[in-house]
């Protein structure tokens, strides 16, 4: 069940994160690859820097969404580089 939910969290964040960062999106398959690569980014970057979110559904999301965010700048980088 918990692989469901990361999912959809998943999929939630990379729609998100698709929102914010200007461009086209990526689809479906797209979202939740971001999302999912994102919730790992940032939950990496918030380890790292000693930030909690408190847990739950919501501090996932949250989380997700700016480690997705993150991911989606730093690609549209490498790709205008």
């Amino acid at each position: 069940m918990n692989f469901i939910w990361f999912i959809l969290i998943g999929l939630a964040a990379g729609w998100l994160a698709g929102q914010l960062v200007r461009g086209g999106g990526f689809g479906l398959g797209g979202d939740i690859i971001v999302g999912v690569i994102g919730a790992l980014l940032g939950g990496f970057l918030f380890t790292t820097f000693g930030v909690s979110t408190g847990g739950g559904l919501l501090g996932s999301l949250i989380v997700a969404t700016i480690g997705a965010v993150v991911l989606l700048v730093g690609l549209r980088l490498i790709k205008s580089a």
